[in-house]
């Protein structure tokens, strides 16, 4: 692979610009516009900036990557690339519209990948006459630093695809997953449904928000569920939730919880405007649980989290060993909290 193209350069296409200069392969990264363009390279330069600043980068590795990289507004200079991922607007409109510009200039060889986090990889597959040679390749943020790719296969999608871009997020220094185009993928999938469980576990009175982030986290995790939900933001989360619940059937786990969505209506939405689950202004007391009472209500909470595992497992809609990574170095999970 010589040359790959990035079209959208905000902070999450930027840092994928980043991560494929970094590798040591020429990018294209395209924008609609010369301000935009421009605020593609400004994003560039801070984080590779803080890169070296943080030991991470010396200053000559961070001028030869950058003298690997062309930022345009010329959608032409993507002739040339093997891979092309879009890191536009999450609207499929507008990545139907990209997707068949794309197709018109690329070489017939390309391999072309979004990388949407709820948008239908097969819809987006259809605006191209090449659904064979497209897939999603979803980044997590910040791309720079995240390890995991999750690998999107729609029912086209090429096995030589697959196996083309296993190997270059390999080469990336990432690790990659492979999953079905189902809403949220694995992680979204999973983990806010999760979230949606626990957050209807305080809804009915079953714990206290604090109760269930002290036994999760006492399981292992990194963050109870609660404070992940303010942390992530409860629009975002409802968001997120809405998209899955419409885009699968309106199945009720994805059905976001009274209190979250009116949380998310009154504006209060985490930690970014101070005050969602939890009071931002002051310090989160957290609760005491003796053993027994954080084992029952982690086993309550993670019983429905595994049935959902397992039956992506059962579908054959992913396998058990990258359901296990994707919820390790995405969410923080010990390795085998899932499928036990």
């Amino acid at each position: 692979m010589r040359q790959v193209g990035v079209v959208g350069l905000g902070t999450m296409g930027a840092g994928i610009v980043e991560v494929f200069a970094k590798s040591g392969l020429d990018v294209i990264g395209v924008e609609i516009d010369e301000p935009a363009r421009a605020r593609g390279e400004e994003h560039l330069r801070k984080s590779t900036g803080k890169a070296v600043a943080r030991g991470k980068l010396t200053e000559a590795d961070a001028e030869a990557l950058h003298a690997r990289i062309t930022l345009t507004t010329d959608f032409g200079a993507l002739a040339g690339a093997d891979v092309v991922v879009e890191a536009v607007p999450e609207r499929i409109d507008i990545k139907h519209e990209l997707f068949a510009r794309l197709d018109g200039i690329c070489k017939p060889s390309a391999i072309l990948a979004t990388n949407t986090s709820s948008l239908s990889v097969t819809e987006i597959a259809e605006g191209t006459g090449r659904p064979l040679q497209v897939l999603g390749l979803h980044f997590f943020n910040p791309a720079p630093v995240m390890r995991l790719i999750e690998i999107v296969t729609t029912p086209h999608t090429a096995n030589q695809t697959t196996a083309i871009i296993r190997e270059l997020a390999a080469e990336l220094g990432k690790t990659p997953v492979v999953c079905g185009d189902k809403p949220g993928f694995i992680v979204n999938r999973l983990l806010f449904g999760y979230l949606n469980q626990a957050v209807s576990m305080v809804d009915a009175g079953e714990a206290t928000g604090p109760e269930l982030d002290a036994a999760m986290t006492l399981a292992g995790l990194p963050m109870g569920p609660i404070t992940l939900l303010d942390v992530i933001g409860l629009d975002t989360s409802v968001q997120i939730l809405d998209t899955i619940y419409h885009r699968d059937g309106e199945l009720d786990r994805y059905a976001a919880a009274k209190s979250l969505r009116d949380l998310a209506a009154a504006g209060h939405l985490g930690r970014k405007t101070g005050r969602g689950y939890y009071d931002h202004s002051s310090p989160v007391v957290p609760a005491e649980l003796d053993e027994v009472r954080a084992a029952s209500l982690a086993a309550q909470l993670l019983a429905p989290h595994r049935a959902d595992a397992r039956e992506m497992i059962a579908s054959g809609y992913a396998s058990a060993e990258d359901i296990d990574t994707a919820m390790n170095l995405g969410c923080g999970y010990p390795r085998g909290i899932l499928t036990e």
